[in-house]
């Protein structure tokens, strides 16, 4: 099975690279969308730019695209960067949004290829701990909920984060894995790296209810 995977730079793409791997097929490509507009339906923007140094460590091809993030356009060009590459199937990170699961599945079929998604569904607090146990080195770049404030960006997801979360969920009903928009990360390092990614400088921006941390620079490094 050739598959392609769509790619944001993320703990939950990185994650489904990972499991499509260890199913036996083969990735043939990482599929990168640009979008323009932090409002974007369906594409994580944060560092999204910085998705080539990950590709260079997983020593993966990865096709980017750009778009204007508006929610009819980026579905096309979904659609068009899909149809760039020769595969059979397309795999995908989403946890539970429908409407991300849906407008891929509905690509796929138009375009008479499978759609997999290996994380559909599963336990944030799971996968979160699986993540951690198998050595996903992960940061969280931007946050936008109540009880996430401006300390947690940069903050690596290890088990005391875990923790941490749960409680935030409990008291203000967050999700954890950050399906609701609460949070989005980095992957800096993974079981199948050949290399692992260090931040040289990074930014925090915070108005006070919401922020993301930028990276301005980093670099490959030897396991």
């Amino acid at each position: 099975m050739k598959v392609a995977v769509l790619f944001s730079g993320g703990k939950d793409s990185t994650f489904a690279i990972w499991l499509a791997s260890s199913f036996g097929w083969e990735v043939k490509a990482l599929l990168t969308i640009l979008p323009a507009s932090d409002s974007s339906y369906m594409f994580h923007k944060p560092n999204v730019e910085w998705t080539p140094l990950q590709a260079e460590a997983m020593d993966l091809p990865l096709i980017m695209q750009r778009s204007s993030g508006d929610k009819l356009s980026e579905l096309d060009d979904l659609k068009s960067l899909i149809q760039s590459i020769d595969v059979d199937g397309v795999v995908t990170g989403a946890i539970g949004s429908e409407y991300q699961k849906e407008k891929v599945d509905v690509i796929c079929e138009e375009l008479g290829l499978k759609s997999f998604s290996p994380l559909w569904h599963k336990e944030g607090e799971i996968l979160l701990r699986e993540l951690v146990d198998a050595g996903f080195k992960v940061i969280i770049t931007s946050v936008s909920a109540e009880g996430l404030d401006e300390s947690w960006l940069g903050r690596k997801i290890d088990s005391k984060c875990i923790d941490e979360l749960l409680e935030l969920s409990k008291k203000h009903g967050i999700s954890i894995v950050g399906e609701g928009g609460e949070m989005e990360t980095f992957v800096l390092n993974a079981p199948f790296f050949k290399k692992r990614i260090k931040v040289i400088k990074s930014e925090k921006k915070w108005d006070g209810v919401r922020g993301t941390l930028e990276i301005k620079d980093a670099k490959l490094t030897f396991l």
